[in-house]
């Protein structure tokens, strides 16, 4: 039963990451280049807040398959990030490519550990 409620939240997930990456990129107005994969940023850093503030409540392990393991792992996405580390690093843009990872490791670090503090958790 559990492979179904992940199931269930990756089914949201998914699609939540996608439209916040395409509401991140109309937001910055048509015609505007691709410089930096704010979409992704940002749906990783909301996933990592949500999954800080979930682990802070100590939620009951249905909740935690279904929202932590199912929403947020789809939301936030180790695959689409890389990806656009490499596109950057290989159209020449390595100094992105370098402060994508950088920004991404401490924003997600840091919003997971808000997250957490958020719902009373860590007493970090």
């Amino acid at each position: 039963m559990t492979w179904l409620l992940v199931a269930i939240g990756g089914a949201v997930g998914a699609p939540l990451r996608y439209l916040t990456d395409r509401a991140v990129q109309a937001s910055q107005g048509p015609g505007v280049p691709y410089v930096f994969p704010w979409g992704t940023f940002t749906a990783n850093i909301a996933g990592s807040l949500l999954l800080g503030v979930l682990t802070g409540a100590a939620v009951s392990s249905p909740a935690h398959a279904l929202l932590a393991t199912g929403l947020c792992g789809a939301l936030t996405t180790y695959s689409t990030f890389s990806y656009e580390t490499l596109r950057l690093a290989e159209t020449g843009r390595a100094f992105l490519a370098a402060a994508n990872v950088l920004a991404s490791l401490l924003a997600g670090l840091g919003a997971v550990f808000v997250g957490a503090e958020l719902a009373g958790g860590f007493g970090v």
